[in-house]
């Protein structure tokens, strides 16, 4: 008998991603599985409903009897809690969970009996790399993040040079050298801007002057020391801050936007600008935090809203920015799951193999409890 694979519609506020697309469903199709989809699943990213039934896929209406003959489950979200009480006993999920902080999710799921996977735990190896959702949408979080910046800055991002004057280039500031401050800085160079960046793992500086930004840091020991064997940023100590906010601060004080991007898995996000700092901006520079779901990294900075400073500045809080680009992220995470799923089926059965290193290091519940280390505690 075919796996059966689910895909409903995303129920969490302001999700418009999907997990499927027709053309992921035609994989799926191809791997032995029957694919099932909730009807307006991909509304949201402007995939109709007969794309879906032209690929291969059985769409409907009725969410409970979706879930309730899935062997597999895929979301862009965790489930809801109706949800999870339509899945039948050991379906697998596999969702961007945000396990660390959605422990209600996973405890539901676990009681459930689930065996449940979150690609943000997918890990940064080889073999897994078309599976990194966290890459994809940070990739795209990063392009989105410099264009609601010169949407909200009232000035151009290039030099233009007009008979009745000059206009300078914005000046722009990007903290974090992630996937998505990476791309920060390519996109705000292709508009023309004077950019810079900064991040506390040394191996960064090189990809940062590569394209074509400068690179600012205070380069000591424990900078050169300060990158995990994964390439997360690790805690920098309180002293070391302290040198790089002095750093920082003043350069901060010259920016047009500055655009924060820096995340500690499983931790909330460091404060990089202060309120002291914000205080120094000149009247209409902006600040885009993408951090500010895992607490901010912008002192003042309020998830979902955009907030005028005293002074002038605003502070961009917009949450899931891969979301304001939907249809190009909800293509490149539905492949990350056509790559995750494809460990599971063998033959057109599922075959779980809990041993894999990449189910392994994903896997948030199975049998009942909570199997991740990190979760778990």
């Amino acid at each position: 008998m075919a796996v059966a694979i689910a895909v409903t519609r995303e129920r969490r506020d302001g999700e418009t991603r999907c997990a499927v697309t027709p053309e992921t469903v035609k994989k799926l199709v191809a791997m032995g599985a029957t694919v099932t989809v909730e009807a307006g699943t991909g509304a949201g990213s402007s995939l109709p409903d007969a794309d879906y039934v032209e690929a291969g896929a059985t769409v409907a209406k009725d969410t409970k009897a979706v879930l309730s003959g899935a062997d597999i489950v895929l979301k862009v979200r965790g489930p809801t809690a109706q949800e999870t009480s339509a899945l039948k006993p050991g379906a697998v999920v596999v969702a961007l969970l945000d396990a660390y902080r959605e422990k209600e999710t996973v405890q539901a799921l676990a009681q459930a009996g689930a065996t449940a996977f979150a690609m943000e735990f997918v890990p940064r190896i080889s073999r897994a790399q078309v599976m990194d959702a966290l890459s994809s949408q940070a990739n795209l979080a990063g392009y989105r993040a410099v264009i609601e910046a010169a949407y909200a800055y009232g000035k151009g991002f290039p030099m233009m040079m007009t008979a009745a004057g000059t206009v300078a280039p914005a000046k722009v500031f990007v903290m974090g050298v992630g996937v998505a401050g990476l791309q920060a800085i390519a996109t705000a160079r292709r508009l023309g801007a004077v950019v810079t960046a900064t991040d506390v793992r040394p191996a960064t500086k090189e990809q940062v002057e590569s394209l074509g930004a400068k690179f600012l840091a205070v380069e000591d020991e424990e900078f050169k020391n300060a990158q995990t064997a994964g390439g997360y940023a690790k805690p920098m100590s309180p002293e070391y801050q302290a040198k790089q906010a002095a750093l920082t601060g003043e350069h901060i004080r010259k920016q047009d936007i500055v655009i924060t991007t820096a995340l500690i898995p499983g931790r909330a996000a460091p404060v990089l600008v202060s309120a002291a700092q914000v205080a120094t901006m000149k009247p209409g520079s902006v600040l885009i935090d993408l951090a500010v779901e895992a607490g901010g990294n912008v002192e003042g900075a309020k998830a979902g809203e955009v907030v005028t400073t005293a002074n002038g500045v605003q502070i961009v809080g917009h949450t899931n920015l891969p979301g304001r680009i939907a249809a190009d992220a909800s293509a490149l995470y539905a492949k990350n799951l056509v790559a995750f799923v494809g460990l599971m089926i063998r033959d057109g059965a599922l075959a779980l193999d809990m041993e894999d290193e990449i189910l392994k290091a994903a896997a948030v519940t199975h049998g009942g409890a909570v199997v991740h280390e990190g979760v778990r505690g």
